[in-house]
């Protein structure tokens, strides 16, 4: 979910540096696997409120993390990868464990008790513009530009449509929303962290990534028994959407992450950012039946157009 603007890990750690591309072909066309990445973070906030429905959201969170944790630890066996060394190299990971997966996939979880999963979808989209926001202030290497503040501006407007602000926020539950929004600023908050902590650490995507979720995992295993108590039933279907959400939405998508990076450039793969919550709305109202004010859409559409144009550069790149 979504750092780059993309909802993970991998573009946080992506060095400066152009990535060189094997000159082996991939067995799927970069646009296969690029879509077949919208979808798997689309319906993860699908999956998300499906596992709440039988589970705790520490025990959804912990779950996720552990699948997760289990698809990057055999692809790293597979290419015969080892975990990063160094106490210092580890405290940094440990902090952004917190930021980028144990804290923000626990807010959502929590949120979508109380808001359905179109409306965590649509915030999500937000972490642009909080990771815009957020980089004019800690980065000073980026520079704001007229464009990117009216991107700003743009999406704040979108934000507030999406809310019913007009309306007195009436219908809309708060804390669940303030929840899954806090989710978003997460994710640019461990981005920035990433890039001043761990860039040019010299091991692969793949090695931090792997020990990142490991460390992830730990933080929810330690947390999860103090605040929830043991399922005394195991739910068939919210335990297979926890398993899906982990395995798919967190080590497969992370991994299609990687490769997309590596192939085409953070600033293409980048772009999935954009197609989830359309994604996620789908899947909310045609599986989940939930219903849809014409607001969300109209939002959703202001808050991506706002959050594309904070991604534009000096000279009009992406």
């Amino acid at each position: 979910m979504s750092r780059s603007i993309l909802v993970d890990v991998t573009t946080a750690t992506t060095p400066r540096t152009p990535v060189r591309v094997p000159a082996r072909r991939a067995a799927l066309d970069w646009r296969l696997r690029f879509g077949a990445l919208s979808l798997i973070w689309g319906f993860s906030f699908l999956l998300i409120k499906v596992g709440t429905h039988g589970y705790a959201p520490f025990q959804v969170t912990l779950g996720r993390l552990a699948f997760g944790t289990a698809v990057l630890a055999a692809a790293m066996l597979v290419k015969r990868e080892r975990l990063p060394r160094g106490v210092r190299l580890w405290g940094h990971l440990t902090v952004a464990a917190f930021l980028l997966n144990a804290l923000p996939f626990s807010l959502f979880a929590y949120s979508e008790l109380t808001i359905p999963s179109t409306l965590a979808g649509i915030c999500n989209a937000t972490s642009p513009l909080w990771g815009m926001a957020l980089s004019l202030v800690a980065l000073s290497e980026d520079r704001p530009t007229r464009v990117r503040v009216a991107g700003l501006g743009i999406g704040f407007l979108g934000v507030l449509t999406v809310l019913g602000a007009w309306e007195g926020f009436s219908g809309l539950d708060a804390r669940g929303t303030t929840m899954a929004l806090l989710a978003s600023l997460s994710y640019p908050v461990g981005w920035i962290y990433v890039r001043r902590t761990l860039a040019g650490s010299g091991y692969s995507h793949l090695s931090m990534t792997g020990a990142q979720l490991l460390l992830a995992t730990v933080q929810l295993a330690v947390v999860t028994p103090l605040f929830t108590s043991f399922p005394t039933h195991f739910s068939v279907v919210p335990l297979l959407a926890i398993a899906a959400l982990g395995a798919l939405g967190t080590g497969l998508a992370v991994l299609l992450q990687y490769g997309l990076v590596a192939e085409v450039g953070p600033t293409t793969a980048q772009m999935v950012t954009y197609f989830i919550p359309v994604i996620a709305t789908a899947a909310g109202v045609a599986i989940l039946g939930e219903t849809l004010r014409w607001s969300t859409p109209v939002g959703a559409v202001v808050v991506l157009a706002g959050a594309a144009l904070t991604q534009v550069r000096r000279g009009g790149r992406a």
